[in-house]
C-alpha cells in the first residue's frame, strides 16, 4: 500500500518563486522595485545566490544598494564575489562611504582589491567629481511614486531624475521642477527628455568643464561602459573644482606650491618654494651678465643704469599681461596648441602698439629729465623691441610648455621674467652701445 506524502507548502512556495524569478526576471524586478527592501528581503535571502545574479543585472543601483542591508551577511559576500565586477562596484557605489568600506572589508583580498581598484578615478577625473548617490527610475512610474522617493532620500542638489531601460542602461532625464507642478498621476515617460551629454568615470574634467559649457547643463551623467548610470556631476562641484586649481596655478606661477596653504608649517613652505627660488636666481644671473657685457658702456654714461630697470619693469609687466591672457585660454579651452600662430601674432602687434605708446611717454619724461635727444633714442627704441618680445614670449611659453606635456603654470612665471629681463637689458644697453655718439 503506497501512502501518499503531501510536500511541504513552504518549499513548494519557494520552489515557485525560485521559478518565477529565474523566467522572469525583468518583471521579478520591478516588482521588487515597487516594494520595500524590508518586505522583499526575507523572501530573496532564501534563494540561492545563482538566483540573485539573474536579478541583479536589472534592478535599480539605489534599490540593490538597499537590499544588501537586509540579506544575510554570507549571502550578501557571495552575490559581492560572483556578480560581474561593474555590477558590484555600481552597486556599493550607492553606499554610504563607512557602510561601503565595513562591506568591503568582509570579502576576500583579490574581491576587494578589484574593486577597489575599479573605484579609484585619477584626480580631477569626472569618476572623482561624481555624486555617486545618484537615483535612477523607471518611466512607468509616477509622479506620485517618484516624489516619495525624493522626499525619502533628501538629495537637495538633485536638477534632474534620470530614467533607465529595462537593462538598465541609461535612456532619459526628467527635470525636477517638471516633476514638482505635474499631475501625481502622471508617469515619468511623458516628462522625458533625452540625454544630451554623458561621459565615462575617466574622462578628464577640461572634457567636462567643455560639455557643460556647450549643452549649458545643470548635471552630467557619468556612465560606465554599458552605458550604466554610475553617478552624477553637479556644476556646483565643477566650479569649486575650478576655483582650487585656479588659486593652485597662482602658486605655481610664483613659484609656490600647489599643497602650500596660508598657516602651512615654515620648513614646509621652504622645502617646496626654495627649489623654485635657486632657479629663478640661475635666470637672474643670466639676465645680469647682459649688464656686464656693456659694463664699459654704463660706466661711461651713469644715466643709463638709472633707466635700465624702467625697460625690463614695463616689458616685465606686458608680458604678464599676455601670460595671463593665454593661460585663461588655454585653461577655459578657448585656445589650443594650434592656435600658437595667432596667439603669438595678436600679443606682438599689442605689444607693439603699447610699447610705441609707453615709449612716447617715456621719451618725453627723459628728455624733460636729462635732455638728451640720444638718450631719448635708446630707451624708445628698446622700450618698443622690449615689448614686442614681452609678448612675444608671454604667449608663445605656455603654449611650447603644453605641447611639451608640461604644466604651463609651474614654469612660465620663471621663464618669462628671464626673457623679458635679458631682451630688455640687451635691447637698451646694445642700442645705447650703437648710439654712443649721441649720448
Amino acid at each position: 500500500m503506497t501512502t501518499n506524502v503531501s510536500p511541504d507548502p513552504h518549499l513548494v512556495d519557494m520552489a515557485l518563486t525560485r521559478k518565477f524569478l529565474l523566467d522572469y526576471p525583468r518583471e521579478a524586478v520591478l516588482k521588487i522595485e515597487s516594494m520595500g527592501p524590508r518586505d522583499v528581503a526575507p523572501v530573496l535571502g532564501q534563494q540561492p545566490v545563482h538566483v540573485l545574479l539573474s536579478l541583479w543585472r536589472y534592478l535599480m543601483p539605489n534599490v540593490a544598494a538597499e537590499l544588501l542591508a537586509f540579506l544575510p551577511a554570507e549571502q550578501v559576500r557571495q552575490l559581492l564575489t560572483e556578480l560581474p565586477p561593474q555590477d558590484a562596484v555600481r552597486t556599493v557605489s550607492q553606499m554610504e562611504a563607512e557602510s561601503r568600506d565595513t562591506l568591503l572589508r568582509t570579502l576576500h583580498e583579490p574581491v576587494r582589491r578589484e574593486l577597489a581598484t575599479l573605484m579609484s578615478y585619477p584626480e580631477n577625473s569626472a569618476g572623482r567629481l561624481m555624486d555617486t548617490r545618484a537615483l535612477t527610475f523607471r518611466d512607468n512610474m509616477t509622479i506620485s511614486e517618484t516624489l516619495h522617493i525624493l522626499r525619502k532620500r533628501q538629495l537637495k542638489t538633485a536638477r534632474s531624475i534620470f530614467l533607465v531601460d529595462a537593462e538598465g542602461r541609461l535612456s532619459a532625464k526628467v527635470h525636477v521642477q517638471d516633476i514638482a507642478i505635474s499631475n501625481p498621476g502622471m508617469a515619468l515617460g511623458e516628462l522625458a527628455k533625452p540625454v544630451t551629454a554623458a561621459v565615462t568615470g575617466t574622462a578628464g574634467k577640461d572634457e567636462i568643464s567643455e560639455l557643460f559649457e556647450k549643452y549649458q547643463l545643470l548635471d552630467l551623467p557619468v556612465v560606465d561602459v554599458d552605458q550604466r548610470l554610475l553617478g552624477i556631476i553637479n556644476h556646483s562641484s565643477l566650479v569649486q573644482v575650478s576655483q582650487e586649481d585656479m588659486s593652485s596655478d597662482v602658486l605655481a606661477m610664483v613659484g609656490a606650491s600647489r599643497e602650500e596653504r596660508a598657516l602651512s608649517k615654515p620648513l614646509f613652505a621652504v622645502k617646496k618654494r626654495m627649489p623654485w627660488l635657486q632657479v629663478n636666481l640661475l635666470t637672474a644671473f643670466l639676465a645680469a651678465s647682459m649688464v656686464g657685457i656693456f659694463e664699459s658702456t654704463i660706466a661711461s654714461f651713469t644715466a643709463l643704469a638709472v633707466l635700465l630697470p624702467v625697460v625690463a619693469g614695463q616689458s616685465g609687466n606686458a608680458g604678464a599681461q599676455a601670460l595671463a591672457v593665454t593661460m585663461r585660454g588655454l585653461a577655459l579651452r578657448e585656445i589650443t596648441v594650434r592656435h600658437w600662430f595667432r596667439v603669438m601674432f595678436k600679443e606682438v602687434r599689442v605689444g607693439l602698439i603699447n610699447g610705441i605708446g609707453i615709449a612716447v611717454t617715456c621719451g618725453i619724461g627723459v628728455f624733460v629729465w636729462s635732455q638728451s635727444i640720444g638718450l631719448v633714442m635708446v630707451i624708445c627704441s628698446a622700450m618698443v623691441l622690449a615689448m614686442i618680445a614681452a609678448g612675444f614670449a608671454g604667449a608663445v611659453v605656455p603654449i611650447v610648455l603644453v605641447r611639451l606635456g608640461q604644466d604651463p603654470a609651474q614654469a612660465s612665471s620663471i621663464i618669462l621674467t628671464t626673457v623679458t629681463d635679458i631682451v630688455g637689458f640687451f635691447a637698451f644697453l646694445g642700442i645705447a652701445a650703437l648710439l654712443s655718439g649721441f649720448l
